[in-house]
């Protein structure tokens, strides 16, 4: 698993870096006991079931059942391969790698789509050189200098520009050996109709459209004079998909982390407007409305968001949407007030980056204050029969807040506007409460009653499947207790799992190495079987002391279950020859005592 790295290295890099440091950049984690909590990255939750072991450098969560080391986190929570969370965690902890790595290092995806990545590469690197150095281009670098823009921006965003010319970019292409079919189906060429090609974005202003690797998979081209139409985007790929991708991600993370705080805009020039001044947090959605998986993305690196849209109406219907999506993913969601129907790029050029921070994004409207503000555009609050309508929508708003002073707060205004009692009001928003948490009790009795994988860990199980647990997660802890199981029971685990488990621990050992549950799930390729090895080493137990007796326990009974297994399969051969030899009372003889056996098991366990 550790690629052209040696396993050495794989293991220094490693044990450089302490996971619950990587894993407190993407979840806010909180020390109980011996270990830290948190909420689950990889799935929705609002209970922490998420944990992280300092001692044993890995994490698991109880919920989803997903587990493993620094590697196996940074493979899961980024998408990188093997060797880019080596590489992460290497540059990370200042630790240098084998000269060679880089030059072995394999492709991360299958052959059309890596070529199809590097035709993104070549083009992004030559619209730049177009837009700096050709004639052509050096028309439209004016024109991004007049817009604002400045070379550092120009440069840090790497903007281009795509010549007017049918057949330039094209022969570019083939020389690169891009077979011009291929980069038809990659969005970077068009078809004429005598089957000829054309660069798709001829005559535009390139900005590349990066994943959240930093590799560019698609890009958006604007038009400098009357050419239609005025944007003109990728269309949508195995590598571009609207939905899954934030612009500006890739640069904005650092500064993300660092501020626990995302400005969420709407289109490029406003998040490059906003980076010229210093905010380099932001980001903005691929000319959709945010999707739920964006939603989570934003959710996993940041508690904060402030939605900056356009100040017309469809931008103030836009941020509606963005704001509920991001508040259910769990996000502390404001929404900033662009005024006049300008929108954010065109407030930033004209009173600057100061009074756009100060005026705008320090001012912005909690939730709660934003969603009261647009209900009141539905409303004529001089029309009794309104004004009932709209405080009935603003209570099913308040009590959906968590914090009881909040509900209080705005039930005041409510009251103080409206010569109501707040009395009154705090019942009518207790039984909205009331109600939606008997809604939520019946989705978690639905949720907990299924049979997904991840409750497979909460059933009942036999005595000898709990003894082969609880044997396995001291045998990870202690190597002697190893080799005692090894000698008595050797692989004569009852459980599939359990066997393939022991069998890895078993050749760990014998190479020499002491107990170190991150390093031995390296070896385990299979997900699943990884996850489980995790699970067993969290569990309380594996942190106890534990008798020689215990132990002793615990293999008479894995050895009862093999014995008993044994005794039932060899009457089943018995039942088999009988009927063979049409001897029916002999086999139903048989039949009735392979039936009691498995009943005294049945009891047994």
């Amino acid at each position: 698993m550790a690629g052209h790295i040696p396993e050495e290295k794989v293991d220094e890099i490693r044990k450089a870096v302490d996971i619950v440091d990587v894993v407190g950049e993407y979840v806010q984690l909180k020390k109980q006991g011996r270990n830290y909590f948190g909420l689950c990255p990889f799935h929705g939750e609002n209970t922490p079931s998420f944990s992280v072991s300092a001692d044993k450098q890995i994490f698991h969560c109880f919920g989803c059942g997903k587990g493993g080391n620094v590697y196996s986190f940074l493979m899961e929570i980024e998408g990188y391969s093997f060797l880019q969370a080596v590489k992460r965690v290497a540059d990370q902890t200042g630790q240098a790698l084998p000269e060679q790595f880089n030059e072995t290092q394999q492709p991360e995806h299958d052959p059309e789509s890596q070529s199809i990545l590097d035709a993104h590469a070549w083009l992004t690197k030559l619209y730049h050189h177009l837009l700096r150095n050709s004639k052509e281009g050096q028309d439209a670098y004016e024109y991004l200098l007049q817009r604002g823009f400045t070379e550092d921006t120009i440069n840090r965003h790497q903007l281009g520009y795509s010549p007017s010319s049918n057949d330039f970019v094209v022969t570019f292409l083939e020389k690169k050996g891009f077979h011009p079919q291929q980069m038809v189906k990659a969005g970077l060429l068009n078809t004429n109709e005598q089957g000829g090609y054309f660069d798709r974005f001829r005559g535009r202003i390139m900005f590349p459209l990066r994943n959240h690797l930093g590799k560019t998979v698609a890009f958006a081209g604007r038009s400098t004079g009357a050419q239609e139409p005025k944007y003109l985007n990728s269309p949508e790929t195995d590598l571009f998909q609207k939905g899954r991708l934030l612009y500006n991600f890739d640069l904005a993370r650092g500064s993300i982390r660092k501020q626990n705080q995302i400005i969420l805009f709407e289109g490029y020039a406003d998040v490059i407007s906003a980076d010229q001044t210093g905010i380099q947090n932001g980001i903005a959605t691929m000319g959709t409305s945010v999707s739920d998986t964006q939603a989570q993305l934003i959710k996993r690196y940041a508690d904060k968001v402030i939605i900056c849209y356009d100040g017309d109406d469809a931008g103030i219907e836009a941020a509606v949407k963005a704001a509920k999506l991001l508040k259910k993913a769990g996000c502390e969601t404001n929404v900033a007030r662009v005024p006049n129907e300008m929108d954010p790029d065109e407030f930033i050029k004209k009173f600057g980056g100061d009074r756009f921070r100060r005026e705008i994004l320090d001012a912005s409207d909690p939730y709660t204050s934003f969603m009261i503000r647009y209900l009141r555009r539905s409303f004529n609050l001089q029309l009794e029969g309104d004004r009932i309508t709209f405080i009935e929508r603003v209570l099913q708003e308040v009590a959906q807040l968590d914090r009881a002073i909040e509900r209080e707060h705005y039930l005041n205004e409510i009251a103080e506007e409206f010569q109501m009692s707040i009395s009154t009001l705090k019942d009518e928003v207790e039984q909205l409460r009331l109600h939606q948490s008997k809604l939520d009790s019946m989705d978690k009795r639905r949720h907990t009653n299924s049979t997904s994988p991840k409750n497979v860990h909460h059933k009942l199980l036999p005595a000898f499947h709990n003894a082969e647990r609880k044997l396995i997660a001291y045998m990870l802890k202690n190597p002697f207790i190893a080799d005692k199981v090894q000698e008595e029971l050797g692989g004569s685990f009852n459980i599939t799992e359990h066997q393939v488990i022991v069998t890895h621990l078993y050749a760990y050992y014998e190479d020499g190495h002491e107990s170190d549950i991150s390093q031995f799930v390296e070896r385990i390729e299979d997900p699943s079987l990884r996850n489980l090895v995790i699970h067993l080493a969290m569990a309380p137990l594996a942190d106890e002391e534990v008798s020689d007796k215990e132990i002793d326990d615990y293999i008479h009974q894995i050895r009862l279950e093999n014995s008993d297994r044994v005794d039932i399969k060899s009457l089943e051969a018995e039942l088999k020859r009988a009927e063979q030899h049409n001897e029916p009372i002999k086999a139903a003889e048989i039949a009735m005592k392979i039936l009691r056996r498995k009943q005294e098991l049945k009891n047994t366990h």
